[in-house]
């Protein structure tokens, strides 16, 4: 197994592939464009580079040989899913192969490229597949705060948020609840504070996504 360096330490394109040109022309691809990557002879030295753990906090993809020997890139799949590893993989296959890849991408693939594959074509793939990664990690981590936020509001401010977020003016939220109007102005200002929204709007986006 080799490692590069370059690039973010937290986002890596792992390469598995039993063709040691293979893996040497990918990896010198991604390196020319300061691609962070690691390289695997086979499937198996992939899982046994990370503990469970690992698996399911990496963050970047695979590109993964649909056939090797000992263990096939669809083995490596399946294993990978009952790991909860969430890593997109995209296959590299040969022609005859395709029937292979397409239930590949039926059980999560992202994508197959056919050996022998244009330079080009593959590194628009991998970068196109690690930009989506990366901003539905960010989207995870950003929904994962929101819902702290959420987590730190007392029953009746959460009860209040639900009501403002649904169009409810303070003066029907507080008859609805029999408190006074100024009781319910205070405990918004807290669900504000507490939830740091900036607007009215961006409360409503924050409270939907929580429900």
């Amino acid at each position: 197994m080799t490692t590069n360096p370059q690039g973010p330490t937290d986002s890596l394109v792992h390469l598995i592939d039993d063709d040691e040109a293979v893996l040497d022309s990918i990896s010198l691809l991604l390196d020319s464009m300061s691609i962070a990557n690691k390289t695997y002879p086979n499937a198996i030295a992939f899982l046994d580079a990370y503990t469970t753990e690992n698996f399911a906090t990496l963050s970047g993809c695979i590109v993964l040989d649909i056939r090797m020997p000992g263990m096939s890139g669809m083995e490596c799949q399946q294993k990978l899913k009952a790991l909860d590893c969430n890593l997109p993989i995209v296959f590299l296959s040969g022609h005859g192969d395709v029937p292979l890849a397409v239930e590949a991408m039926k059980q999560g693939a992202v994508e197959f490229i056919q050996k022998p594959f244009r330079e080009q074509a593959l590194l628009d793939c991998i970068q196109h597949v690690l930009a989506t990664n990366q901003a539905e990690q960010s989207q995870a981590i950003q929904q994962l705060e929101i819902q702290k936020r959420a987590d730190t509001l007392t029953k009746r401010e959460k009860q209040i948020m639900e009501k403002v977020i649904a169009g409810q003016a303070n003066k029907l939220i507080a008859n609805e609840l029999s408190l006074s109007q100024r009781t319910i102005e205070i405990h918004r200002a807290n669900v504000m504070e507490k939830m740091q929204a900036k607007s009215l709007a961006e409360l409503v986006i924050m409270g939907l996504s929580c429900q």
